[in-house]
């Protein structure tokens, strides 16, 4: 089993002190920076855009790994590959063509990535599974940080390596919420590659030791 990819998430981040905790992230075990964009309308709460997403490509070292919870994202998908996103994931659940969204996404030399709700069926991706790089499961309703985790979310990283296998694909399955020490070597066994934590890394006392903890929760 590899060690987990590790993406902490900046919505978890001092706003007021941006720059300081991407450049602390450029010198940790992070592999990924995770960055999620919220509307207001596909979700309950707004987050940041497309101008903070340029701010923060400007001092980061590590690949933007954009979570876009937002509807028609289509319109946008172009707009924040300019602002610097490596990886663009969108929900099943906005998307009402979605091959063509994850065409759209490779063709701009992105990491094409689907985001699935806790109440979604991870069943529904098995059509489109070979063209997707990496599926985001929700193990918290989307919106807010901090949530607990959903327990049911083992069962369902389970059926999704299944379906991965099944089908010869190499989807990545990324875990975004509640993510912590106790439930990190649990996910990894149940298949997952790569781990979301926000609240979990920067409500820490030392996010750089809290980082490597997560990059070796498969040897501890």
């Amino acid at each position: 089993m590899n060690s987990p990819i590790v993406a902490p998430s900046v919505l978890a981040a001092d706003f007021a002190n941006l720059q300081r905790d991407i450049e602390m992230l450029n010198e940790s075990q992070a592999d990924w920076i995770h960055i999620d964009i919220m509307d207001g309308v596909f979700v309950p709460n707004i987050s940041f855009g497309l101008p903070v997403l340029e701010a923060i490509n400007k001092y980061a070292k590590k690949p933007l790994d954009v979570h876009l919870m937002i509807v028609n994202p289509e319109k946008y998908i172009k707009a924040f590959r300019d602002a610097g996103a490596a990886n663009i994931t969108v929900h099943f659940e906005a998307c009402n063509h979605l091959h063509r969204m994850l065409e759209e996404i490779k063709s701009l030399d992105c990491k094409a990535g689907v985001a699935v709700n806790p109440h979604t069926n991870v069943q529904l991706l098995e059509d489109t599974i070979k063209d997707i790089d990496l599926v985001c499961m929700m193990s918290v309703n989307p919106g807010f940080g901090g949530q607990k985790f959903i327990q049911n979310t083992y069962k369902k990283v389970r059926q999704l390596k299944e379906i991965i296998a099944e089908n010869e694909a190499h989807t990545l399955i990324e875990i975004d919420g509640g993510v912590n020490a106790q439930n990190a070597k649990p996910l990894m066994e149940a298949g997952a590659d790569v781990l979301v934590a926000g609240s979990f890394v920067f409500k820490s006392v030392d996010p750089v030791e809290t980082i490597e903890e997560l990059k070796n929760v498969v040897s501890a």
